[in-house]
């Protein structure tokens, strides 16, 4: 399917707090309650409307654990858009927001933008980081905020949806280069078309190629 743009996302946060689960909703709507951790990355896809534009968005989901970081880091690169997410039932996946943050700001464009995540809403009974704990870091960061589930899909449609039309409006302001596809932004057939012109069919042709591409 032809796309206007196609935007790059990366989720990122600590082991166990629902990354894989949040893509697998937003991709196929579906929860899966036992998985198995993420080795290295893995990747999803999906389309969505922007201002009445086909966007596509090529989602990778990265293991949270310390020994896979540094392949990590090298997705930040090429990243238009992050999920960042911790688990509302675990302190200690939002005590390390700071440092997540920190190797996205150091790694990735500094136009990327950011949504923070305050995933597991559904288990709001074992609660350990307030709402407002969350917009607070969120605020002060100069992050998006929301909560989700990915168990029961609340605000997982949102989530995505709200960084695209974030990125959108960058486009729109001139923010981006979307020349330069190191920013994470590819235009499709049916998008702007930029000065340089070329390209274009050959983003479409790689994306065809998969994941690997």
């Amino acid at each position: 399917m032809s796309y206007a743009y196609l935007f790059k996302y990366i989720i990122i946060g600590d082991t166990g707090v629902g990354k894989s689960c949040l893509l697998l909703q937003f991709t196929d709507k579906r929860f899966q309650p036992v998985h198995d951790l993420t080795i290295g990355v893995e990747f999803g896809a999906r389309m969505i409307t922007i201002a009445n534009k086909p966007i596509k968005l090529q989602i990778w989901d990265t293991a949270g654990q310390e020994s896979f970081r540094s392949i990590t880091r090298s997705y930040y690169r090429g990243a238009a858009g992050a999920l960042l997410v911790y688990d509302i039932t675990r302190r200690e996946t939002f005590n390390h927001l700071a440092s997540w943050l920190e190797d996205a700001r150091q790694h990735a464009n500094s136009n990327m933008t950011i949504m923070l995540i305050g995933n597991k809403s559904d288990l709001s009974h074992r609660r350990a980081v307030s709402k407002e704990e969350g917009e607070q870091f969120a605020k002060e960061n100069g992050l998006i905020f929301m909560e989700t589930s990915a168990k029961t899909a609340q605000s997982v449609e949102d989530a995505f949806i709200k960084t695209a039309a974030k990125i959108y409006q960058k486009i729109e302001d001139g923010i981006f280069d979307i020349s330069n596809e190191s920013h994470g932004i590819k235009v499709g057939y049916g998008g702007a078309i930029t000065s340089g012109g070329g390209g274009r069919s050959d983003a479409l042709a790689s994306q065809r190629g998969g994941c690997c591409s």
